[in-house]
């Protein structure tokens, strides 16, 4: 299973935004305090919309508290300081993956990050012309990365509606 990890999240948007994607990917989300907003603010169910109740969120008083929950499962830093990019890991051995995104500001803690460096990817862009990605974005990214390699397990890859307007 894939799991979202939220190091001290500060833009309500974003989490909403990454909390539809969970919704969307049968995705855990982990959030990391202290969060820069409230879970009842109104920008964060906006951006989940009606998806927010089927998210699995778990909450940890500091990060110490959610490494000691995953014991040493696979664990993968996700930074523009990293040297590996993120589609060269292989994400399909059948064990757990946490996916975990610095704060929007600051991004991961230096000595953090130091500790895991060979866990630590990437996702390849121009760092001249832009400073980093949206954070929606990239969880968005790194999550299908890893279930397309993962073969989508429990999605549809295709769905008939009612009203389609492909038929």
């Amino acid at each position: 299973m894939n799991h979202i990890v939220l190091f001290e999240p500060q833009i309500p948007a974003n989490t909403g935004n990454i909390a539809r994607t969970c919704a969307a990917t049968n995705t855990p989300l982990h959030l990391i305090e202290p969060l820069g907003f409230s879970t009842d603010d109104k920008q964060l169910k906006r951006a989940g919309l009606d998806y927010w109740h089927d998210v699995n969120i778990k909450y940890y008083p500091n990060l110490e508290a959610f490494l000691e929950s995953i014991k040493g499962e696979n664990l993968h830093l996700v930074s523009k300081f990293a040297r590996k990019t993120y589609s060269d890991v292989d994400y399909n051995d059948g064990s757990d993956h946490y996916f975990i995104f610095g704060k929007e500001t600051t991004g991961l803690p230096e000595d953090f990050m130091r500790e895991y460096e060979e866990n630590c990817i990437r996702i390849p862009m121009n760092d001249e012309h832009v400073r980093s990605l949206n954070l929606s974005n990239t969880a968005a990214l790194i999550i299908y990365e890893a279930l397309k390699q993962q073969g989508f397990p429990n999605l549809e890859k295709t769905h008939i509606y009612d009203n389609d307007k492909l038929s």
